[in-house]
């Protein structure tokens, strides 16, 4: 578990470094991809190319490891069918992406750049959020059959 936070401070280093580097902490530049129709610019494609080779190789290294460095276990995702909880948040996800302009990721790396920006929209994060976790326990407490997804 000591070894859990320099990595996890490493990796989130390296990721907003990457955002960083490729402009994709622009909201413009992310704008400009989704606008396959008007000004489309490929840059966000390029990034996630890039993102594929190192990814290939860490599950090539993955597949030898009998335990993650930092654990007992490696904690894969199940492959679930799509459900109603799953639809709705990403609809959600996309709506709030589409009104801001600003994804989690890039969000947070945007509160060194354009706090003025960023912070309303994080705070508006938080508050979903927790309406979230409200809503499921007050559902729970009636006994609704309906159930979230795991992670939701």
């Amino acid at each position: 578990m000591k070894r859990a936070v320099p990595i996890a401070l490493v990796a989130g280093l390296l990721f907003g470094a990457g955002l960083a580097i490729s402009g994709m902490a622009d909201p413009a530049r992310v704008r400009a991809f989704l606008d396959v129709l008007g000004h489309w610019d490929p840059t966000l494609a390029f990034v996630m190319a890039g993102a594929m080779l190192p990814m290939a190789v860490a599950w090539r290294i993955r597949a030898r490891m009998p335990a993650p460095i930092t654990g007992d276990t490696f904690h894969e995702p199940d492959t679930r069918p799509i459900t109603a909880s799953l639809v709705v948040g990403a609809l959600l996800f996309g709506i709030g992406w589409g009104l801001s302009g600003l994804c989690p990721g890039p969000a947070i790396a945007d509160i060194a750049v354009a706090p003025a920006m960023v912070i309303p929209f994080l705070f508006a994060m938080v508050v979903g959020f927790a309406v979230h976790h409200l809503l499921w326990r007050a559902l729970a407490a009636r006994s609704v059959p309906f159930q979230p997804s795991q992670g939701a």
